[in-house]
């Protein structure tokens, strides 16, 4: 365990504790559980600790359940369950000397409901897990059985395995710059991916990166920033970004010299974009309106819609996702993908391009989405993506022109994507 994750003490672990439990509780709890005043509250170590833990957890959370559950004869209630999780991750991810895991995941036990019952089993359990080895990295127990049976089925064993393999690791960040800037690599620590990215080698908070406060970069994984680039506005054009929020794709089309209409049915999340736009000094309208329901006539040049899906492919930064996701939820979220793109394909004028895309690994939120749409929708082809446009990797391209993009297609990793680029006649 590196320095800068010391032993905390009970109330870090408590915050990590509720972080894990809003994770795995409902979508999106985890980013509801990161902007929660408690975890604020903590100091900035407590608080880098508390993160860490709970990440650890969820990144090796197959791995940990497969050998908790082979040492419970009975499973203690959810909120045991969780506290044994922490404490598996500390000494089997982050390697917090036993006797402080141990002791400290016992505390945080006694500390909660009904909890001093269960000190002698999280105990017991713990210290068994001191005495053999463990391996946390098996492809095979990262991520959810029905998953890893989808992929197979979608990309075949070895790509499979490779995706899984991806959960694992803790991702870098990843900023795109407002303008091409020669000296903000260096700056920033950071290496420069295909199509003018930089992957960055800084820690800590990125409001105290160089060039934050100035706007000149902004936060978004090397995959998302690769729609907005296949789009290829020119000064002048109009363009819509359908399902905008958190902003990096408006970000991109305004930088580009476009004028930009920003659509999300969240004012929340909208109001997130224009801040991003006032710091970084890029103009567009933003519209708070349901993109399948938007009352609006006019017509764009271009159009981009990254349309909500299952968001499995975020799951380097996001493995909550895997875990809260269900089979049910692929065809609950197609069918409003459908709806949203049809609306898209209205507001693209003739001549002009539509993207479509999703951070999703399921096929029928990306091929068979674009397959139906073209079956059902004369007047738009597909407009074919030349290899490594858009800095887009190589073997992310499949041979009808569109993108698949897959954890390992990047070195160090890129969030999964499928992308494609449509025409209207």
């Amino acid at each position: 365990m590196s320095e800068a994750l010391d032993i905390r003490g009970l109330p870090a672990r408590a915050a990590a504790l509720d972080l894990l439990t809003a994770a795995l509780s409902r979508r999106a709890g985890l980013d509801e559980g990161l902007n929660h005043p408690t975890l604020a509250a903590l100091a900035p170590r407590d608080r880098a600790f508390a993160r860490a833990l709970a990440m650890a957890t969820l990144r090796r959370l197959g791995p940990i359940d497969t050998v908790l559950q082979a040492r419970l004869k009975k499973p203690p209630p959810e909120r045991i369950v969780n506290v044994l999780r922490l404490g598996a991750a500390q000494l089997l991810a982050l390697k917090v000397p036993p006797h402080a895991a141990v002791g400290a995941t016992v505390d945080l036990a006694a500390a909660q409901k009904g909890g001093a019952a269960f000190k002698g089993l999280v105990n017991a359990v713990l210290r068994g897990l001191t005495r053999e080895p463990v391996e946390l990295d098996d492809p095979d127990l990262l991520a959810p059985q029905w998953l890893l049976a989808r992929w197979r089925a979608a990309y075949g064993e070895a790509d499979a395995r490779a995706v899984a393999a991806a959960i694992a690791a803790e991702p870098a960040t990843d900023v795109t710059p407002k303008a091409a800037d020669p000296d903000l690599a260096a700056l920033l620590d950071a290496e420069t991916l295909p199509g003018g990215g930089l992957r960055v080698g800084l820690k800590g908070e990125v409001s105290g990166w160089p060039g934050f406060s100035e706007g000149g970069w902004w936060v978004q994984d090397a995959s998302a920033a690769i729609p907005a680039r296949l789009l290829d506005v020119r000064p002048g054009e109009s363009a819509l970004d359908l399902c905008a929020a958190p902003g990096g794709k408006t970000l991109q089309l305004a930088a580009a010299g476009a004028k930009v209409t920003a659509v999300d049915r969240s004012a929340g999340r909208l109001k997130r974009v224009g801040e991003n736009l006032a710091r970084t000094g890029l103009a567009a309208e933003t519209v708070v309106a349901d993109a399948a329901e938007w009352k609006d006539g006019r017509s764009f040049d271009a159009v981009l819609l990254d349309a909500p899906c299952s968001a499995t492919g975020t799951f380097r930064r996001h493995p909550d996702v895997l875990w809260v996701a269900s089979p049910a939820d692929i065809p609950k979220l197609a069918a409003v993908q459908a709806r949203l793109l049809d609306s898209a394909a209205r507001r693209v004028r003739p001549g002009g391009r539509l993207i479509y895309c999703v951070c999703s690994l399921e096929p029928e939120e990306g091929e068979a989405q674009v397959a139906a749409f073209l079956a059902r929708t004369p007047g738009f082809d597909l407009d074919p993506m030349a290899p490594n446009e858009g800095g887009a990797p190589e073997a992310s391209l499949r041979p009808d022109g569109t993108l698949r993009i897959l954890p390992h297609h990047l070195p160090d990793g890129t969030d999964g994507f499928y992308v494609a680029r449509l025409r209207r006649a």
